[in-house]
């Protein structure tokens, strides 16, 4: 493959087109699309990554919560 099919494949099209079409050249359309994708794929990994944290965190909230409640009510 060639590295510019890569990149178009990574790229968002619609980014892309949208750059041409405003007159763009086209190697500045492909890297601001390329940049924009890999920008969305960052966040989604910190958005994942987020989750698992948030997760933790409550773990860890009711493991220190439940023995107080054990203790008002017995």
């Amino acid at each position: 493959m060639k590295k510019e099919e890569i990149d178009m494949s990574t790229m968002n099209s619609e980014i892309y087109s949208a750059l041409i079409e405003a007159g763009a050249s086209e190697e500045k359309a492909k890297a601001a699309a390329v940049s924009v994708t890999d920008y969305e794929k960052d966040m989604n990994e910190v958005k994942s990554e987020l989750k698992v944290i948030k997760w933790g965190i409550g773990l860890i909230i009711a493991a220190e919560v439940m023995p107080i409640m054990k203790s008002f009510f017995t």
